[in-house]
């Protein structure tokens, strides 16, 4: 069967009955969007002070192979496997973006047995969260155009306005666009869209601890800079309540059900290539209130997704992490050894043992945070016992424990082991000893080059002149303190997606810099990263479809 077709065969609960048995909460704490979905209430479920802190474990990943690692998938079966060994665990997702379910790779609601559903809803349209984001960043799109417009009363210098739009799909001829054309459509300037998910509202989004926050950091989002060389911001264009207005409703998270009946939060939705990559500090620090063990993931692998999840989230959340599981795949680990992706699934333990250089780099780099990490094979059909084995014994020389799971064909009972290593690992060491990378007072440009030579193992960075000019006007200001967040290829160390395994020997190329004021961040664009994907040749859209019953086919 397929993911879709396992989904719609399974027996869910009416929302409202598996949140009262199962998390506790009462009617009033949940706004229903149908019999399967429904919002949470924050201000109903405070924790008692009595009550100890949730253990928070983050489920990261090798640098993926071109169709990911099964990370979700893993971070479900997990969640899954902790509840049938009888913890309160709670599990905390991002939510799929439309772009990679038409695109290339697909949803992101796990798979096989260890989903969250309905999935059709979830990889679709939702809760309309992502709609509202949407409209919130292209409404300051509009205000800013208008004030334009009409008469340009805060000197907004056009050659460096810096909003664009935004979309959530994969569209590369919105890339670079120019508005006003045609009498009366306002101010002809160049412009361009990039995908929702990499949008400054989102990440603002993502990482707003309430209503009054989201206010606050939505004001200060930089919209370009006045004839005087000043930045203007969303406030200065009196923007802030109308797209407050817009995202209200949305900043509450999501609940809903794993096919096996088990509670889950799935809130806000960045790429972790282009954008910091992690769901929501409102969900994350909602299921600490609501549970033991919070599993939540970072996206793409651990040089991307984890450290953003360490050096920016945590360290605005005030979240202390205590495991990491790191999530390998046999085939992964042949790509990263040489192997061509037509060969994957034939035995090659030569190939897999050269991989392995990739595995032991991210587990280097988690230590560096103070992390203990622990190693778990997501189990394909494919994959021989010899080359399980290989990576266990490879893990077994490091001392780092590693077991196999088979979630993805058996749900919780396939994680059992799994779920065993990370309760031993939080009971060994009960107490988080996390510390971020870099400190804040660090300059940005020290902190690009301990994540380059640190985490990446460049040699060094190199700056364009646009960059080095981006960075001067730093100097001295509040957005010097901020942590950085480099869009790069997930694919490798490196900017080149091609140097797979452990690449060496290279500098790391910074082309751009983008300061994220609301979100707290600086972005840096490496080598040829796009913030608006395109579709490849043959997109997923081509086959998806819904039968004359309503029900979707194709969608995985």
């Amino acid at each position: 069967m397929t993911d879709i077709e396992i989904a719609q065969n399974a027996t869910l609960r009416p929302i409202g009955e598996l949140a009262a048995e199962t998390l506790g909460l009462s009617p009033d704490s949940l706004v229903p969007y149908g019999h399967l979905k429904a919002k949470v209430d924050l201000d109903k479920i405070a924790k008692s002070e009595d009550e100890s802190p949730a253990k928070l474990v983050l489920v990261t990943a090798i640098s993926p192979s071109p169709p990911g690692e099964g990370k979700t998938t893993t971070t479900i079966g997990l969640g899954d496997g902790l509840r049938a060994l009888g913890r309160n665990a709670l599990v905390c997702l991002r939510e799929p973006s439309l772009g990679p379910s038409f695109g290339m790779k697909g949803g992101a609601t796990g798979g096989g047995h260890s989903q969250v559903v309905p999935m059709e809803d979830i990889n679709l349209h939702f809760t309309g969260d992502f709609h509202a984001i949407t409209a919130a960043h292209n409404l300051l799109s509009a205000i800013l155009d208008n004030h334009m417009h009409w008469g340009n009363a805060l000197n907004l210098d056009p050659r460096h306005i810096t909003w664009k739009r935004v979309l959530d799909c994969n569209d590369r001829a919105l890339r670079h666009v120019v508005t006003g054309l045609g009498d009366g459509n306002g101010v002809v300037a160049e412009s361009g869209f990039d995908i929702t998910v990499a949008s400054e509202v989102m990440a603002i989004f993502c990482l707003s601890e309430n209503l009054a926050d989201l206010k606050r950091r939505l004001a200060r989002i930089i919209v370009g800079r006045n004839t005087d060389g000043e930045d203007v911001t969303a406030g200065d264009l009196k923007a802030t309540g109308a797209m407050a207005a817009l995202l209200k409703d949305a900043l509450l998270p999501n609940l809903v059900q794993t096919i096996e009946g088990s509670p889950a939060l799935i809130h806000g939705g960045p790429f972790a290539n282009i954008a910091h990559g992690c769901n929501s500090v409102i969900a994350t620090k909602a299921a600490m209130r609501l549970s033991d063990i919070v599993v939540t993931e970072a996206g793409f692998g651990a040089d991307l997704g984890a450290e953003k999840f360490f050096d920016i989230k945590c360290r605005k959340a005030g979240l202390s992490p205590h495991l990491a599981v790191v999530v390998a795949t046999v085939r992964a680990l042949k790509y990263h050894g040489g192997a061509s992706q037509r060969t994957l699934e034939e035995e090659d333990l030569g190939a897999l043992e050269s991989g392995f250089a990739n595995l032991e780099r991210h587990l280097e780099n988690i230590g560096k945070f103070k992390i203990p990490a622990i190693v778990v094979i997501n189990a394909f059909a494919s994959d021989s016992e010899a080359e399980t084995q290989k990576v266990i014994d490879l893990c077994g020389r490091i001392n780092v424990r590693c077991v196999l799971s088979t979630h993805w064909a058996d749900g919780a009972a396939g994680a059992k082991e799994l779920a065993q290593t990370v309760v031993d690992e939080l009971e060994a060491a009960p107490e988080s000893q996390f510390e971020p990378l870099y400190p804040d007072t660090d300059t940005p440009e020290e902190k690009l080059r301990k994540v380059a030579t640190e985490i990446y193992r460049a040699d060094d960075i190199s700056l364009s002149k646009a960059a080095q000019r981006k960075l001067a006007r730093l100097k001295g200001t509040e957005a010097a303190r901020f942590p950085v967040c480099i869009a790069k290829t997930p694919y490798s160390f490196s900017s080149d997606p091609n140097a797979v395994g452990a690449a060496t020997g290279f500098t790391f190329p910074i082309r751009d810099i983008r300061v994220s004021a609301g979100a707290g961040f600086i972005v840096a664009l490496a080598g040829d990263i796009m913030t608006m994907p395109g579709l490849p040749k043959k997109p997923s859209s081509e086959k998806i479809d819904v039968d004359d019953c309503g029900r979707i086919t194709g969608l995985s």
